[in-house]
């Protein structure tokens, strides 16, 4: 049945009646494919979480998900809703990103996305910002760079701390902090005695490294790449404790930043090599979606950044990395 007006020409007599939490614990399934993930992010039991999802596609009249062995796929309407229910999502969220400005910045919200290295400084910068906005509620994702990527691309963070960002991709990002790259040995091995180590040297040894997409094993690749050389990677872990732990246990080198290993450092469970052509000079960069309206809160942490994380974050003595 449909009525008819004489302004509007069609008017659909039946609308749908879908509810703003539904439509968030959808973008949460879809987003991850995975009911308990959703459940976790939500504070929501799973059954709590695929009752909203069954009533969501008994108002809608058709399946969103559909399930072939253990995992979950959007059908095609869950694809088409997947796309509105984001689109409702950035609105909802700019719009509170206005109420909170005319709150006030005390009053403000912020999340945060920071890839698992830099979550070694970010408590220490985060801690001194939030004794000067007190108020100000912040939310700290910590995952690894893929993750991070997806969520400034979901729109799902305000700003994210991350390594070089990618090309291709509608993101503004600033240089605020260096990130030196070191090569990490046990105190006990043989070249951790030599006052120059020479990268001929370093090809005939053992790699540990992160994961292929991580900004330390493209950062390693491209070093080697620029001199001929290709590093025997004999192992790849996707923490940088486990290298570390590796490491101090004889299994072989590895690549970290410097701010990964202070801890280390000082107890002298690891040593840096003085590699030729280390440390590599990287940065941290402050980054978030190019057309997104920033709040109150993520301009003045991002102001924080690019002027005091460098006084937050005391370098470590030029004695201790060469």
């Amino acid at each position: 049945m449909v009525c008819y007006n004489r302004t509007i020409p069609f008017i659909p007599c039946a609308m749908l009646h879908l509810t703003l939490r539904q439509l968030q614990v959808f973008e949460k399934v879809a987003s991850h494919l995975n009911y308990s993930r959703a459940a976790e992010e939500l504070y929501l039991s799973q059954p709590a979480v695929s009752m909203q999802i069954k009533q969501l596609e008994g108002n809608i009249g058709l399946p969103l998900f559909e399930q072939m062995g253990k995992k979950i796929f959007l059908t095609e309407a869950g694809r088409e809703l997947f796309h509105y229910s984001r689109n409702i999502a950035q609105q909802l969220a700019e719009m509170e990103a206005v109420f909170d400005e005319m709150k006030g910045l005390e009053q403000g919200k912020l999340t945060l996305s920071v890839v698992n290295t830099a979550n070694y400084f970010t408590p220490r910068l985060l801690a001194k910002f939030c004794r000067m906005h007190p108020n100000i509620n912040v939310i700290l994702q910590v995952a690894n760079r893929d993750a991070v990527l997806k969520q400034l691309a979901d729109n799902s963070t305000d700003l994210a701390i991350m390594g070089q960002p990618p090309d291709g991709l509608d993101i503004s990002a600033e240089p605020f902090l260096d990130n030196p790259l070191v090569v990490i040995a046990a105190p006990a091995h043989p070249l951790a005695r030599l006052k120059r180590v020479k990268l001929a040297q370093l090809a005939q040894e053992t790699f540990l490294s992160r994961e292929k997409g991580s900004g330390t094993r493209s950062a390693m690749e491209r070093v080697f790449a620029e001199h001929q050389i290709q590093p025997r990677i004999s192992m790849e872990m996707e923490t940088n404790e486990a290298i570390k732990q590796a490491v101090q246990a004889g299994m072989g080198l590895g690549i970290l930043s410097l701010h990964s290993i202070e801890l280390e450092l000082e107890t002298k469970r690891l040593a840096i090599l003085k590699a030729e052509h280390f440390p590599l000079l990287r940065h941290w960069f402050v980054a978030h979606r190019a057309n997104k309206r920033l709040s109150s809160a993520a301009l003045a942490f991002k102001a924080f950044l690019l002027g005091e994380a460098n006084k937050a974050i005391h370098p470590i003595p030029k004695s201790r990395h060469g």
